[in-house]
């Protein structure tokens, strides 16, 4: 099976009104990672103080970088017909699904998978789904948080544990791990002793 693990940075968090910073994407096939491709975006608009002290990307590293019709088409290329694996898939998809109609003429037409759902039904006990949280319950460190690469290799190494548990549930084809990121959620009951 092959996957894309992608993560993106944007100037805001609507894929219709913000802009795209930053992309990174592994190519992962057999528990390895094969390829990567990663480019900073000239979003065209001068990103927020506040998206700048939490990416640590600012208008003078991206004046020189090309812009998201020069870069959508290579993206549609690298991603093929691979699934698309991402923390909060729909945010990541949306973005570069919107870039690629408008640049590209074409929607993007692969498998979502997103690892933060898969948490909700493989660690429910984990108080928070967030990237950070899965992060430090696998050990995985991550120097480069918010950074599209830094995040994209910790979803990476998730994934890789996420795959494993759900071998063990028979979960081991891309229809199957599409059924199951859908599937009822177990409420985890705790006993207390008093």
């Amino acid at each position: 099976m092959q996957f894309t693990i992608v993560d993106i940075e944007t100037t805001g968090l609507s894929a219709y009104r913000h802009n795209i910073t930053e992309i990174a994407a592994l190519k992962y096939n057999n528990g390895k990672v094969r390829k990567e491709f990663s480019t900073l975006i000239n979003p065209e608009v001068s990103i927020p103080r506040f998206i700048t002290r939490l990416t640590g990307i600012n208008d003078e590293m991206v004046k020189d970088a090309p812009k998201i019709e020069e870069i959508i088409s290579k993206f549609h290329y690298f991603l093929k017909d691979s699934a698309f694996v991402a923390h909060n898939a729909g945010f990541d998809y949306k973005f570069l699904n919107h870039a690629s109609e408008i640049h590209n003429n074409k929607s993007l037409n692969n498998h979502k998978i997103c690892t933060c759902r898969l948490a909700r039904r493989l660690l429910p006990e984990l108080p928070s789904k967030r990237l950070s949280s899965i992060c430090e319950h696998f050990k995985i460190k991550n120097d480069s948080a918010h950074r599209a690469m830094g995040d994209a290799a910790a979803t990476a190494r998730i994934f890789h544990n996420f795959l494993s548990m759900m071998k063990e549930k028979d979960i081991t084809d891309i229809e199957d791990i599409l059924k199951f990121q859908k599937s009822k959620i177990q409420k985890t009951s705790y006993s207390t002793n008093l």
